[in-house]
């Protein structure tokens, strides 16, 4: 559901606010402004991208990072059902 395509999307967006939302089972990145749409009305935010540069500390991680965070995400949204 979660893989370290969709945390590499998000470190890579320009915006902070922009966010990692899982909607109708599907984990996606969206733009802040997006977030007000319609279209994710009840999507679940996840992460932020200034949330994620905080949490590994650095805007240029490693990629085993990114693949460690993905699986955390991973198992944490398994684990609420979703």
């Amino acid at each position: 559901m979660i893989d370290e395509s969709h945390v590499r999307e998000l470190l890579d967006a320009r915006d902070d606010d922009a966010a990692l939302v899982l909607l109708e089972g599907r984990a996606r990145v969206i733009d802040a402004a997006a977030r007000a749409d319609e279209r994710y009305a009840g999507a679940a935010v996840l992460l932020t991208r200034g949330e994620l540069v905080g949490r590994l500390g650095t805007a240029a991680p490693a990629e085993q990072d990114l693949r460690t965070l993905a699986q955390s995400l991973g198992d944490a949204v398994g684990k609420l059902g979703a």
